[in-house]
């Protein structure tokens, strides 16, 4: 009985996150899609509280880095708990391979990635 009330507490205590921070992912593993209260569904919410704080390009790591502990179908997965696509997960894992060579130390995005600027984009 204990351990369903700490599972019901930890779970109001995200929603009440969820209320304050923004949209957090709903997992849509087989395991959290279940009635019954299953030990990765704690961990799934968690996660994705964890996620929806981190920048674009430390998602894609930190979520590739999950997938690799998976092992084989561990994109799929972890697709399914954070609703990250599939490619980008594999993206992640390729950059990390790379040990981040190609990516910036000092900004998210790479030179030229994003909105043009307001100069860019005023004529004259």
């Amino acid at each position: 009985m204990g351990a369903h009330i700490a599972a019901t507490s930890t779970k109001e205590r995200v929603q009440e996150t969820v209320l304050t921070t923004g949209e957090i992912h709903e997992c849509e593993c087989r395991n959290c899609q279940e009635r019954e209260e299953h030990p990765e569904q704690a961990l799934h919410r968690h996660m994705n509280v964890f996620v929806s704080r981190l920048n674009e390009q430390q998602r894609r790591w930190y979520v590739a880095l999950e997938s690799h502990k998976v092992g084989h179908g561990g994109d799929q997965q972890l697709s399914l708990i954070t609703g990250m696509n599939v490619e980008t997960i594999r993206r992640g894992r390729r950059e990390l391979e790379e040990s981040l060579a190609e990516r910036p130390t000092d900004r998210v995005r790479l030179p030229g990635g994003g909105r043009p600027s307001v100069k860019e984009k005023t004529p004259g």
